[in-house]
């Protein structure tokens, strides 16, 4: 793929708002999701395009009630795919480790966000038909089905394969009847200085109520017995989710906690709950342990804040993350050996039902094998990359810091992280901002942020620098909201203007909009991106970003800033489809577009790179345009309704999923057909792409503001289209999605080697222009 340049700016005309008598399907409101009243506060602060008649579909076979894959079932569809990687013995071991922790947490917060959810219809009476056409009741017992498989499935991957590769690497996971006299002598002391004074036993009798067990914490079940009395009396151990979940043992014997350093000799780690089960003396002196066993409890911990009644959003949440720790159980782990009694106790005490009950060989909560996958063994882990800075930047180092403003005045710059450098692109751009006299203004986005984020700091210091600064900040970004109300206070604080977007949506939109003040007059320089400003994930995700000065795209930023931080009146945009308003109605028009080319004779295609696509609206009008003929290729990471390749509805479909070292989170939108792309007055033929922020879900396109942009430069048009052609490619590991809805791994050629891994392949490239001096 050739490195992307610009050097022509496009005018105003060159619009991205659907045209007027331009074909769009018409999308109806979701059953039970539409509320008149959201929809019309919608309506009056983002303005969009206008409304477009339908394109006909009427002498085509109607599409068939079953033509959607259901979502909860592809979700978990997806997780297996992560638990194939863990599984791959051509994977390096630390990092087969920690696809196993990945599934575990990716499992943990779908059980708190999905699986809470389809309970909480239940018992509320909303148990509305999915578009699969599956009830609530029918979806629960298919995931209990298959997550009772995929659980004991990811147990036996560690315990049966990954954990001798392990000891044969000399990382030995022990359980304490394995260790050496002398190592327990060590232990001991170990327990009794750092983890005893940590400890707080919870005895269960009628003056002491069944203690409240907190979502995720590891926790072991403790029946002693009183000499004195004969009585049996239950009591809970939490095991302190602030110590190490593995305790490291060096080849002497002694005990610390794990370092990712290396070590001379092997080490073993040995699970926290193992040591404190076998000191449980020192917690109940005088009384006799009968059992002990280990338990795990799921809760729903999704958060639901009525922004209508809440006069200050960011109070709001915080009382709402306090309650979430309170959620019902949704599921309940235990240790293989537990004894009847024990676990109906803790059955009934916690109010889960057997479907609920996930019984499973220790150690519990895999999550903890970050620990392991974080060892400092560059044998078993990937070859280590350092991103490097994009040519067009580079290009203008030297000696001194990087112009990146007259990079960007010389052409639109089009970024791939983690392959280009985030640091010496969008953080740059950022920090120079703040740092620029001439720079007057700085407007922001922030959806999900690292805790020490050189993000907030450059905002911090531009508003000590007396620019005007305005974050955007999201604080209902899940799991991620008690860490943005923080930065939310910080950032008010240093005097920056924060606002909390529109209410009743998310503000999921990656956006940065500098205004700076040059010798012909105020420009704007602009980024739009697919992830979030945030430097770790940065590194570890694959991401795209525009880094421009175009009038057009300066323009439509200012006005969507405006429309989020006040009351702007609705507009237009040039180069952006902006949702809830137009992302599906602009997609669907450009759906239609290609199915009507099609149909005249003209070939066209559809190439569509996202995480998921679920919508409705948006899979019919895929059907349609396969209907009649248009090829549809589809990079799907994770969640997919589409079936693909049934006769008379999706024969032109193929969907594809790439899984890898990094986690694929670039969006792509390309279109194309002989006759052109016919929107503004751009070239008279050649594809028209977009990138952005928006997964193709009902709360993507319903109940958040996300932005596309349209590219307008050739060469970075045909680099995204390549790279969906080889995420394609036969020859490319993937997974392939089949018409009945399962996945088919493809990593093998014929003769049994490996295939192309087009990360690998990113990756390689990136080295051969750094070592040829880009």
């Amino acid at each position: 793929m050739s490195d992307s340049t610009t050097t022509s700016r496009r005018g105003a005309d060159n619009s991205a708002a659907p045209r007027p008598g331009a074909a769009a399907a018409t999308v109806q409101p979701r059953s039970g999701l539409y509320d008149p009243e959201l929809a019309a506060h919608i309506a009056e602060h983002i303005g969009e395009g206008e409304e477009v008649p339908a394109l006909s579909f009427e002498d085509l076979p109607d599409l068939p009630e079953d033509r959607f894959g259901d979502r909860e079932l592809s979700w978990l569809a997806f997780n297996e795919r992560v638990l194939e990687l863990a599984e791959d013995e051509n994977q390096p071991l630390l990092e087969r480790v920690r696809y196993l922790a990945i599934f575990a947490s990716n499992l943990d917060e779908f059980f708190m966000v999905r699986v809470a959810g389809l309970k909480r219809r239940i018992a509320t009476g909303l148990a509305v038909t999915a578009a699969s056409g599956m009830t609530p009741r029918e979806t629960l017992e298919s995931i209990s089905s298959r997550t009772h498989v995929l659980m004991a499935r990811h147990a036996r991957a560690f315990s049966g394969g990954i954990r001798g590769a392990l000891d044969a690497e000399g990382i030995n996971l022990v359980r304490w009847e394995e260790l050496s006299t002398q190592e327990q002598d060590r232990l001991h002391k170990f327990f009794r200085k750092q983890i005893f004074p940590v400890l707080t036993p919870l005895a269960v009798d009628p003056a002491h109520p069944f203690p409240y067990i907190s979502g995720l914490s590891l926790n072991l079940s403790v029946l002693v017995l009183n000499p004195a009395t004969g009585k049996e009396h239950f009591a809970r151990v939490k095991v302190p989710g602030l110590l190490p979940r593995f305790i490291a043992v060096d080849a002497k014997g002694r005990p610390s906690a794990p370092t990712t350093q290396s070590k001379k000799g092997p080490t073993s780690f040995v699970p926290l709950e193992d040591i404190i089960s076998h000191h449980l003396d020192h917690l109940f002196p005088g009384m006799e342990v009968v059992e002990h066993h280990t338990f795990r409890v799921t809760r729903n911990e999704d958060v639901e804040v009525e922004e209508d009644d809440a006069e200050n959003l960011l109070k709001a949440m915080e009382k709402e993350l306090l309650r979430r720790r309170f959620g019902p159980p949704v599921r309940l782990e235990l240790a293989e050996g537990i004894s009847p009694r024990i676990r109906q106790l803790l059955v009934r005490e916690l109010g889960v039902v057997e479907d609920e009950v996930y019984t499973l060989p220790a150690p519990l909560d895999l999550t903890g094998l970050n620990l392991i996958a974080d060892l400092d063994r560059s044998d078993l882990h990937y070859q280590r990359f350092v991103p490097t800075t994009h040519r067009f930047l580079a290009e203008v180092e030297s000696a001194s810091p990087t112009d990146i403003f007259a990079a960007i005045r010389e052409r639109d710059i089009l970024l791939h992280h983690p392959y280009d450098s985030f640091s010496t692109s969008v953080q740059t751009f950022l920090e120079q901002a703040a740092a620029d006299p001439a720079v007057l203004a700085i407007k922001q986005t922030l959806y999900r942020t690292s805790g020490d984020s050189p993000i907030v700091d450059a905002l911090i210091d531009a508003a000590d620098a007396g620019k005007q600064v305005l974050a955007l900040v999201e604080i209902k970004a899940r799991f991620d909201e008690q860490n943005n109300i923080s930065w939310a206070r910080k950032l008010e604080q240093a005097g920056v203007h924060v606002v909390y977007g529109i209410v009743g949506l998310k503000t999921h939109c990656k956006l940065s909009l500098v205004v700076r003040q040059e010798p012909d007059g105020l420009r704007r320089y602009c980024h739009v991106g697919t992830g979030n400003y945030n430097p770790k994930t940065a590194r570890q995700y694959t991401d795209l970003g525009l880094l421009t000065c175009d009038p057009d795209v300066g323009q439509d930023l200012t006005r969507l800033f405006n429309q989020l931080s006040g009351y702007a009146p609705q507009s237009r945009f040039h180069r952006l489809l902006v949702a809830p308003r137009s992302v599906r109605s602009g997609l669907v028009e450009r759906i239609d577009r290609e199915a009507a080319a099609a149909r005249a004779g003209n070939p066209s295609w559809i190439k569509i790179k996202v995480n998921s696509v679920v919508d409705e609206a948006i899979i019919d009008a895929l059907y349609r345009a396969s209907q009649v003929g248009v090829p549809i290729d589809l990079v799907i990471r994770g969640i997919c309704a589409v079936r693909p390749g049934v006769p008379g509805l999706s024969e032109t479909i193929r969907v594809r999923s790439i899984l890898g070292r990094f986690l694929e989170h670039s969006r792509i939108f390309a279109f194309a057909n002989s006759s052109g792309p016919a929107f503004g007055e751009g070239p008279t033929s050649g594809p028209e792409v977009f990138i952005g922020s928006a997964d193709l879900m009902h709360r993507n396109l319903d109940r958040r503001v996300e932005t596309l942009v349209r590219l307008s430069d050739e060469s970075q048009i045909n680099d995204l289209i390549e790279l969906i052609d080889v995420s394609m490619a036969d020859s490319t590991s993937s997974w392939h999605l089949r018409s009945d809805g399962t996945w088919t791994r493809h990593h093998l050629d014929a003769n049994g080697d490996p295939l192309s891994d087009i990360q690998h392949d990113l990756i390689s490239r990136q080295r051969r222009r750094l070592s040829l001096g880009r």
